[in-house]
């Protein structure tokens, strides 16, 4: 029973499309990027074209709005969540890839240089979005809930939700 309703909850199955939309986008755009398959890196690690994060909470935020309506706490909650998240990653994840490039930069110039035996890992340097990779992830996350929408089930969850 539980089983069922978590996999028929409208919210939750318009963040999770939404979600698995953009990681599989990541795979063609960066097939285009670097001429290249990196399945592994474009499902699993962060950075990229869209921006998964801003998908999930974006269609979370939009579909709490359609079920719940603008006025309701749950889309207030949703609604910071996602204001949060798209923050997070135009912002202080960008900075920090930014100062992942300039760190390594220094690891290879000055530590691996003068010791050569011992070398340093680098910093992961693909950990923030561009201002257009976090637009295009709110882009896929707005669309997914009206189309999640479109499917029978989950229509009865919408109906369901609302009438609790």
């Amino acid at each position: 029973m539980i089983f069922k309703q978590f996999f028929t909850n409208y919210v939750v199955m318009s963040t999770l499309i939404a979600w698995f939309a953009a990681q599989g986008l990541k795979i063609v755009t960066g097939y285009f990027k670097n001429r290249k398959f990196n399945l592994i890196d474009a499902m699993f690690g962060s950075g990229g074209m869209p921006s998964s994060h801003s998908a999930a909470v974006m269609a979370c935020a939009v579909a709490t709005c359609i079920v719940f309506t603008p006025a309701s706490f749950e889309f207030a909650v949703a609604g910071v969540l996602a204001m949060v998240v798209v923050n997070d990653a135009m912002g202080v994840r960008r900075q920090v890839s930014k100062q992942a490039v300039i760190l390594n930069k220094l690891v290879i110039d000055v530590i691996n240089a003068e010791n050569n035996e011992n070398r340093e890992k680098r910093l992961k340097e693909l950990v923030g979005h561009t201002p257009l990779q976090v637009w295009a992830g709110c882009a896929v996350g707005i669309a997914i809930p009206f189309l999640v929408k479109l499917i029978p089930i989950f229509r009865a969850s919408i109906d369901l939700m609302r009438a609790a």
